[in-house]
């Protein structure tokens, strides 16, 4: 059976799937586009990773490298891991806050339409006689300019990104209205759940950094077309502090709501309140604040900025960081945990991201960052920041939810498999790096001499690299099964705390016939602990 054919769920026509305004179904659009380019962007991954398995060159040229480098950092950053937070919230924001919809709707389409259109064009690149851009995903200044990269692919590159920003822009804006104008009567501020809390905290940093993206790459269009803009003495310097103005507090975009997720699974597995939530609601406005202030961390080597400063505004970021880790500690502490795979991949991200946040406090010690700038090091502590955050963020919200949106549960025995050998696979990978660059080996490379003895450990790296192929197989095929033969799932099949699990599986157009009292974060924990069940108190209300 289809997820079209679930009860409660009709069949939409051609005409509807492309123009619908319905939160739900833009959500699954943005969500399912953003994991098809996570996909293609890996495949990339894996080609590379083959690569620098052993050295010498054995599958790609130095220029096919760089234009594969450029694209997956580029894909993984724009096009995946910024819209999919989105989409995750533009389908279940409405439903926690207790509305019947976005606001602006035909804003939100729009975006989505706008953003598919962005990542196809960044990814025509490809198609180009001089192929995609090849000057990695950050497009430094002046090795962007005309003179160093002429090629189409770059162009192309610029529109795409300026505008996949600017869409996800427009989508931030949509969920930000929503919850300030459609929460359902009693959810004041203070109760709004922690998914949602963490999407204001994200809103709040994509308003003030998108809007610099989107500018840079317009000039930056500008002065490969038309007019002298970085031409000018700093100029290069100039599109640095834009760039990680922007670039930094996406780092933390893309991963925000899924702390949200990944907090809210660990209160429903552990059948507990989640502890700590008004600290852990300012811990997450901190970190919002400070996430604009550290930008320059990426440039500690040039001299060119206040090296005190924003080495203490790094380091300050570790303490909101640290209370969101005692809340997910906390809430499982007494807790009676059930080890479902929502939960597993729960603790896989407290595990991995964790590895993520530490290193960080490393390369923001200017000396510690002298020796380690732009080598692996850095690459592996933001891919335990990127994959262990939000890729694992990202599959705890989807085994956790999907059958919300489906009527279907995830398959657990494929699950536990998925789990299995993504979290081996994200080890494996990644550790090597930190080694291989405290050795020396500089990131974006394509080559590396054999004397160096970094073949073994790029061995185990790409050996762990196929590990997460597997994994993301096992997954696809959970999926597809799933759809078809899962166990139908019922409106709550884990005991929800938010009002999402009062609606049926999937919700229907208008989401809620009824919802109950809001009195707190978690409304149907409430009605549990006053020895009520919330979908039979609901019922009789109605």
């Amino acid at each position: 059976m289809s997820v079209a054919a679930v009860p409660g769920k009709p069949r939409a026509t051609l005409l509807e799937r492309f123009t619908t305004t319905e939160h739900k179904r833009l959500g699954i659009a943005t969500t399912v586009t953003a994991v098809c380019f996570f996909f293609a962007g890996g495949l990339l991954a894996l080609v590379m990773r083959t690569e620098l398995a052993h050295s010498g060159l054995q599958v790609v040229s130095t220029d096919t490298y760089n234009q594969l480098f450029t694209i997956h950092g580029s894909t993984m950053f724009f096009l995946f891991a910024s819209p999919v937070v989105m989409g995750v919230g533009m389908y279940f924001v409405p439903l926690q806050v207790g509305a019947d919809g976005l606001v602006w709707p035909r804003a939100a389409l729009l975006s989505y339409w706008v953003y598919l259109l962005a990542g196809l064009t960044l990814w025509s690149g490809f198609l180009t006689q001089s192929g995609a851009a090849k000057w990695a995903w950050h497009a430094f200044y002046p090795l962007s300019d005309a003179n160093a990269s002429p090629w189409l692919g770059g162009d192309l590159w610029l529109i795409g990104v300026g505008l996949s920003q600017a869409a996800v822009l427009v989508m931030a804006c949509c969920i930000l209205a929503t919850i300030v104008r459609r929460r359902a009567p009693g959810m004041t501020v203070l109760r709004l759940p922690l998914f949602t809390w963490s999407m204001i905290a994200t809103i709040l940093m994509v308003i003030p950094a998108y809007p610099v993206i989107v500018a840079a790459t317009t000039l930056l269009f500008i002065d490969r077309n038309f007019a002298d803009v970085f031409t000018t003495g700093g100029g290069s310097v100039t599109w640095q502090h834009l760039f990680w103005f922007y670039a930094h507090p996406l780092v933390y975009v893309v991963f925000f709501p899924l702390v949200g997720a990944v907090g809210e699974t660990i209160a429903t597995f552990s059948r507990r309140r989640f502890f700590g939530y008004r600290v852990t609601q300012v811990s997450l406005l901190a970190f919002a604040a400070l996430s604009t202030s550290v930008w320059g961390h990426h440039m500690m080597t040039q001299q060119d900025v206040n090296n005190r400063f924003f080495s203490f505004t790094t380091t300050a970021i570790a303490v909101p960081a640290g209370i969101e880790y005692f809340g997910f500690l906390g809430t499982m502490w007494g807790g009676r945990i059930r080890l479902r795979t929502p939960m597993l991949f729960a603790l896989g991200f407290v595990v991995l991201f964790l590895i993520g946040g530490l290193t960080g406090i490393f390369v923001g010690s200017p000396p510690l960052d002298y020796h380690v700038h732009d080598t692996y090091f850095v690459v592996a502590h933001f891919h335990y920041t990127l994959f262990g955050g939000t890729v694992f963020g990202l599959f705890t919200a989807i085994y956790y939810w999907f059958p919300k949106v489906t009527g279907r549960l995830l398959g657990e025995k494929l699950g536990r498999w998925h789990f299995a050998f993504m979290f081996a696979g994200a080890l494996l990978t990644f550790i090597p790096w930190f080694f291989l660059g405290h050795e020396g080996m500089p990131r974006e490379i394509a080559d590396y001499p054999a004397w160096r003895g970094w073949d073994t450990l790029n061995i185990l790296s790409t050996i762990g690299a196929y590990l997460l192929f597997v994994s993301f197989i096992l997954f696809l095929v959970n999926v597809f099964r799933s759809l078809r033969l899962g166990e139908l799932a019922g409106p709550d099949p884990w005991e929800g705390q938010t009002l999402e699990w009062i609606a049926d599986s999937p919700p229907p157009r208008h989401n809620f016939d009824r919802l109950p009292p809001v009195k707190s974060f978690a409304p149907l924990l409430d009605l549990r602990l006053e020895g009520k069940d919330p979908h039979v108190a609901v019922q009789r209300a109605t």
